[in-house]
């Protein structure tokens, strides 16, 4: 059985800082890209960042410079540090895992979510 869970989300004040956290569970997790996406009341969920079984990392322009997602292969953790935080950050988080083969997705698992909530 495949679990994701995420930690960390919260009420923080504008410009402040959070960090994410989603620990898996029934995957090889050295094999998946894992990723972060978001969803804002009333809008689409969109992808915030993500991070290869490589290492390498992809984020969207709107958190380049602020947030950075790295991953734990002995804790099957990946982590998102959030800094600088604005309103229009303000979502459920939800932590994915990613395997794909020539862009053909083979296996795809998301957490429930966290909210993360940024006030002025």
């Amino acid at each position: 059985q495949v679990q994701l869970v995420e930690s960390g989300g919260g009420l923080v004040q504008l410009g402040g800082s959070l960090r994410l956290s989603c620990t898996a569970s029934g995957i090889r997790f050295s094999s998946y890209t894992m990723g972060w996406y978001r969803q804002a009341p009333g809008k689409q969920r969109e992808l915030v960042a993500t991070i290869s079984s490589d290492g390498a990392t992809n984020y969207v322009d709107s958190v380049k410079g602020r947030f950075t997602i790295s991953r734990d292969s002995s804790k099957n953790t990946v982590y998102l540090q959030m800094n600088s935080l604005k309103s229009e950050d303000t979502a459920v988080y939800y932590c994915n895992a990613n395997m794909a083969y020539r862009k053909i997705v083979i296996s795809d698992y998301w957490g429930q979510g966290t909210q993360v909530t940024v006030s002025s």
